[in-house]
């Protein structure tokens, strides 16, 4: 008999069937008992009577994997409207040590610091895997929209033999002898495959050895990164990210209904056109100088109520950021050169995608890293390609664990992490 998983089951009344998974909660009751079983599916109702099955129900514990072959019967008040009756239950391995929290209850009531230690397990309440899940149907969304528009899926290195894209912060390791370092961006090498595919992407770890130690950073997190030719200027990119970012809700919305459900999550709706306003304008909406050289988390926090308030967006784009804050290769704003052709775009309030417009003549790389005192030779890998021809081009990069824990509410993103990795934790 094969096996079904529970969500399968209303399609199966009057049959005999057979299901496998975890025990998730016993009920004892005087005259009955309940079992309810686990799977990738959600959560099964086994009704149980007999006396001697009862007496081997008794015997298990808490996260047993076990199989039941039963009966499916309608009942409208049992999960998904149905339940199994006259069931054969057999353990598929030994007892199973219960976890230090259980499993059962709509809520883990354990800290966070309590969940994260005991990882393997706490993932498997309801709501923790309902965010994983999330995560999982975002980037089947984010790729499904990027093949769409003939966006070529690329890999690249992630151990390089160079710390120079973003100063010190960087990991590093023995490579064969030799120092080398984990990557902090594919940045270097989606441009470069630019002038293979002209439209690129990538989904893949980055590493920052940064010492924040924040709800909204990680040492370690997936990044959604895309790259495209022939554009403009940085505004082709933000009409890209839009559909991106549209389309990763899609796909969550199509793949991962009964996550959201569980979650009580309702994704937000991506305005036609994401309202955007330059990063003058946005320090005096903050309220903050008009010196200030960047926006602190409290000015975006301003910005995301803005917003929502004058136009109904969860969404807002901050563009034109100070040249001296972003990265050398950077396009500036022929207009005003001070500023970039850079943005980022703000999810409720936190910073969620970073990208703009880069340079793409090979002289303008070399005056770029003379003005801020930079030697050619530590890029010359990387900027030897724009000896050889490269189109206007911008892209962007998305945070996966922030854009997750900002659309299921999660106020760390550890929370929708499954084994994160930060300034104090390297285990599980």
């Amino acid at each position: 008999m094969q096996r079904i998983l529970s969500s399968d089951l209303p399609t199966h009344i009057g049959e005999t069937v057979r299901i496998a998974g975890w025990v998730h909660r016993r009920r004892l009751l005087k005259s009955v008992a309940f079992l309810i079983v686990r799977d990738a599916g959600g959560l099964s109702q086994v009704v149980v009577t007999e006396p001697a099955a009862r007496a081997e129900l008794e015997k298990l514990t808490e996260e047993t994997v076990v199989e039941v072959v039963a009966t499916v019967v309608a009942n409208d008040t049992a999960a998904a409207g149905v339940e199994l009756t006259d069931p054969t239950v057999r353990p598929l391995g030994p007892p199973a040590v219960p976890p230090p929290f259980d499993l059962y209850r709509p809520a883990l009531t354990a800290s966070l610091p309590t969940q994260l230690d005991n990882a393997p397990t706490a993932l498997r309440h309801p709501t923790r895997s309902a965010a994983l899940r999330i995560s999982a149907a975002a980037v089947a969304g984010f790729r499904a929209t990027l093949s769409d528009r003939d966006f070529v899926e690329i890999h690249t290195p992630k151990v390089v033999g160079s710390s120079t894209e973003s100063g010190a912060n960087v990991f590093a390791l023995d490579w064969f002898g030799r120092p080398a370092y984990l990557a902090q961006s594919p940045q270097f090498y989606k441009q470069l495959m630019v002038g293979v595919f002209e439209r690129v992407y990538e989904v893949g770890p980055v590493f920052r050895a940064e010492p924040h130690d924040t709800v909204r950073h990680l040492a370690q997190y997936t990044s959604l990164d895309a790259e495209l030719g022939f554009i403009a200027d940085h505004r082709d990119v933000m009409r890209v990210l839009r559909d991106v970012v549209a389309g990763m809700l899609t796909g969550v919305t199509e793949r991962a209904g009964a996550a959201l459900a569980t979650l009580g999550v309702t994704p937000p709706e991506v305005p036609a056109e994401i309202p955007a306003v330059h990063f003058t304008e946005a320090l005096r909406i903050a309220g903050a100088p008009a010196d200030e050289p960047d926006l602190a988390p409290a000015h975006e926090r301003a910005l995301g109520e803005w917003a929502r308030t004058e136009h109904g967006s969860d969404f807002l784009f901050v563009t034109g950021y100070p040249m001296a804050k972003r990265p050398f290769y950077t396009h500036p704003d022929p207009a005003r050169p001070a500023y970039s052709n850079g943005f980022d775009l703000l999810f409720r309030g936190l910073e969620l995608v970073t990208g703009g417009q880069r340079l793409h003549g090979y002289d303008d790389y070399r005056a770029a890293l003379a003005a801020r005192g930079e030697p050619i030779e530590p890029y010359a890998g990387y900027l030897d390609a724009f000896r050889h021809g490269m189109p206007p081009h911008g892209g962007f990069a998305i945070g996966l664990e922030r854009f997750v824990a900002r659309l299921v509410g999660a106020a760390n993103v550890r929370e929708v992490t499954a084994f994160p990795r930060d300034l104090h934790r390297l285990t599980p």
